[in-house]
This record gives C-alpha cells, structure tokens and sequence, in this order.
C-alpha cells in the first residue's frame, strides 16, 4: 500500500513536472492579466530609477496593466536582480537591468545569480551615455591637450568614478589601456561627491554620465572634453566623440534595459518586447530620456542579448587588464 501510495504521488509530480510549461504558455494567451512589478534594483532618484519610471507608466498604457517601479537597492544591485532571477518566469515580475549589475559585478565579485543563464532578456531601453569632464582651470578644451597634459604631469592625472568597478572606471581603465594617457584612478562612494570635487577644485577631472554633469557643464562649473559614445548626444551636440577625437572605433556607454526570469514563455517576452518597442519609438518617450543622458535604443531580444553576452567579455578582458579587485 505505501509503495503504491509513493509511486502515485511520483506519477502525480511528474505530471506537475511536464504540465509547468504547457500551464505557463496557456497563462502566457491572456497576458498580462494583472499588474507587473518592475523592480529596480537601486534607491530611487538616479537615472536608471528615472528612466525606469519613465518607461514604466508608458509600458503599462500600452499592456493595459499597471506597471508598479519597486525599488529593491543594495549590494551594488545584486539584491533586487537576485529577487527576479528566483522568481515565478510568468512576466509579472521583470528587472531593470544595468550594465554593471549584469556585465561588470560577475567579474568582481561572487554574485547570486548568472547573467547568462538565469535570465531571458526583454529589450534595452537605452545607452546612458558617459562624459569626460575637467575643472575649467585645467589648461585644456580637447581630449589631445588632455593627453599632452597627463603625460606632462609627474604620476599622470588623477580621475575620477562613482566607485571601483563602476561603468566610467572601466571606462577609464579602457582608455589608458587604448591611448596610452597616464590616469590615476580615484575611487568616490558615488557620483554626487566626485562632481562636487571636480567642481570644487580638488580633483581635476571626472569620468561620469551625462545626465549628472549637464547642469555644470551648461553653468561653466565643468568643461566637457569628449563623450565615449557612438554619436554626440543631442543634449550636448558641441561635445565630440572620442573617436572624433582621435580614439578609434572607442565607445563605452552605460546601459539599462528589461529582464525576465528565465524560461519565461516566449510569447510573453515578445509582448513586452513588443510594447517597449512602441514605447521607445514615442517622441515624447525619446525626448524625456535624452534630456536625461539616455539615448533609446529599442530593439530584439536577441539584440539585447548578443550585446550582453559580448559587453561580458569586453569588461572581463577590462578587469584582467587593469587588475581591477573590489577591497
């Protein structure tokens, strides 16, 4: 009797086993059918908290569900993504995902999740673009003068990022790797201190987004020398590339975009795909996140996840290169 007890509830969950992605993919017809939690793995109030609400309320007018922003910071964003890795793949609970949660924390530390294999990429919102700013007593307008002046100074010049391992740190790091310019890297607990110094005097030049440095650079407290991305940012159109100045083929941008768990039913990828497409293409949409520093990129899901799969291997040869440890 017991075993025949054991070998029904074996048959019943193997039945469970093969029903869950025949029960998914019915669930995934009527989609959404409920609001979405769109969880933010940073405290609000920064770029990628704003362009993540920006995208939201329009997100939910085109699914016709609430899209609710839920902020879930900690452990340089490793916490909140943790949350939607281990969460149910049905599309009622998607990430925003960071370049440096998703591509550049693997590398430096042991994080709770891969990157690769534990999530389904929806599409990227946007590349938030990055910026080189210096003091405007600094004696230099171009990104040539500021080599000529770093190689002139003893020990280089000092620059600084938001902290070790962030985007524009490996973005320096990239740059001296390239260029040969001698930087010494100063590492700050966040962008709001290091843009205050630069300003104030005590560090000459800053590695950052555009969206933070646009008010200074427009009150001449700081002097934009070059921005690391493809195209000049509308925001900013005197400020050259640094390939236009000289830097071949250099672009290293910041980005977030949308996650899901994985093995979340392709036709519900698709639907949010589908309306964060239309979203982005909305002028109002692409205004809003260019006065911000974010250039909207809507595209696949493929596309998304080939760009991942390959900024992973790009910031690994980074941080080997520049032996870059979190202390």
């Amino acid at each position: 009797m017991q075993r025949r007890t054991a070998l029904a509830a074996g048959i019943a969950g193997a039945a469970l086993l093969t029903q869950g992605p025949a029960l998914r993919l019915a669930q995934a017809q009527g989609y959404p059918a409920k609001p979405i939690r769109l969880v933010v793995p940073f405290s609000p109030g920064g770029v990628s908290d704003t362009a993540a609400r920006v995208v939201a309320e329009k997100l939910g007018q085109q699914l016709g569900q609430q899209v609710i922003v839920d902020n879930k910071p900690g452990a340089s964003g490793n916490i909140g993504t943790q949350q939607v890795a281990q969460a149910e793949p049905d599309g009622y609970n998607i990430v925003l995902g960071y370049d440096g949660t998703l591509v550049i924390n693997p590398h430096l530390q042991r994080v709770p999740f891969d990157t690769v294999k534990d999530f389904a990429p929806v599409g990227k919102i946007g590349d938030a673009v990055l910026i080189i700013v210096v003091n405007p007593k600094l004696p230099v307008r171009t990104f040539a003068e500021l080599v000529a002046y770093a190689k002139a100074q003893p020990g280089g010049l000092s620059y600084g990022s938001a902290g070790t391992g962030s985007t524009p740190h490996l973005a320096g790091e990239l740059l001296k790797q390239r260029t040969g310019i001698a930087l010494t890297h100063i590492p700050y607990k966040g962008g709001g201190q290091a843009m205050g110094d630069v300003v104030g005097g005590t560090l000459p030049m800053l590695y950052t987004a555009v969206a933070g440095a646009l008010p200074f650079v427009k009150n001449q407290q700081l002097r934009a020398i070059a921005v690391s991305s493809a195209a000049r940012v509308p925001s900013m159109p005197d400020v050259p590339t640094l390939i236009e100045s000289g830097v071949k083929d250099f672009v290293f941008d910041s980005w977030v975009g949308l996650m899901a768990p994985a093995r979340t039913p392709r036709p519900v990828i698709d639907r949010l795909n589908q309306a964060l497409q239309a979203v982005l293409r909305a002028p109002d949409t692409r205004d809003r996140l260019q006065t911000m520093g974010v250039i909207p990129t809507p595209g696949t899901p493929e596309a998304f996840g080939q760009q991942i799969a390959a900024d992973l291997e790009k910031n690994r040869a980074v941080v080997q290169g520049a032996q870059i440890k979190i202390e």
